[in-house]
């Protein structure tokens, strides 16, 4: 079973690029989702559920291995970003635009995303990238509004 975390946890192997592996997960996210069919809201919200708990799971297990939140880690930014990208249309720009909010609020870590990652074990691993996704996705949908 830890083998299957750490694979999980790294994001299928992705959280060992030794440069910017949580960009790395990001990216993997962006480009499966690309290449999926679309499918409706309610079932996207049911796999980002799942992958959730599976994220907590694998974090939790991958921290025993290499401590708190370790940059391999990067099953959170997978569903951070599909979060990020839940609603809205599927085109490149706004697959850019929801990457770089992403990746700037999961960087920044604005409140509560800082205060999130300090819950215990894979709870805070994944829980900072949830509200950063959530961030993307609100900046997101209001820059599509004003459009």
């Amino acid at each position: 079973m830890r083998k299957a975390a750490l694979f999980l946890g790294t994001a299928f192997g992705s959280g060992y690029s030794p440069v910017a592996p949580g960009t790395v997960g990001s990216m993997l996210a962006v480009v499966v989702l690309w290449f999926l069919p679309e499918m409706s809201i309610k079932y996207w919200v049911h796999v980002i559920i799942v992958m959730f708990f599976i994220g907590v799971w694998a974090a939790t297990e991958c921290e025993k291995v290499w401590g708190h939140d370790a940059g391999r880690i990067n099953w959170d930014e997978v569903v951070g970003m599909m979060i990020s990208l839940l609603t809205l249309p599927k085109t490149g720009w706004t697959f850019l635009a929801a990457f770089i909010l992403f990746r700037f609020f999961d960087i920044v870590k604005p409140f509560p995303v800082y205060q999130a990652q300090g819950l215990p074990k894979g709870w805070g691993v994944m829980a900072d990238d949830v509200i950063a996704g959530l961030y993307s996705l609100l900046v997101m949908r209001l820059i599509l509004w004003v459009m």
